[in-house]
């Protein structure tokens, strides 16, 4: 586990625990796969070209010394830069469920595994 703690930032305020760099690479990885999914949904077909393949959310789940549960339906967001994920942050002591703005967690992520090398 990485003595450097992922620190989330939220709409308002921030959210810091230990998180290993495996499962930071996992959860890059699905919120990459998010994107190429949001970015399929903002390239609208022409006017009477037919209906838009509904894509499949982000289900991310990790525990560890916290559960960390990341959800975003991309077929309700116009773009990729208005996306909105769903956070839950929870141990024994304590549980937090907010938004955040999809964009900010993948700088955060990036910038995190950067640290850990």
């Amino acid at each position: 586990m990485s003595s450097i703690p992922l620190t989330l930032n939220l709409i308002e305020g921030s959210v810091s625990f230990s998180f290993s760099p495996q499962a930071a690479r996992e959860l890059k990885t699905a919120t990459d796969q998010l994107m190429e999914r949001l970015k399929a949904i903002a390239v609208k077909p022409t006017p009477g070209g037919g209906r838009v393949t509904p894509q499949p959310p982000l289900e991310y789940r990790y525990t560890g010394e916290v559960f960390l549960e990341v959800f975003c339906n991309p077929n309700i967001w116009p773009t990729p830069f208005a996306a909105k994920v769903l956070l839950t942050v929870r141990n024994v002591n304590i549980r937090l469920t907010t938004e955040a703005e999809l964009t900010r967690i993948i700088e955060d992520i990036n910038q995190y595994l950067e640290q850990v090398g």
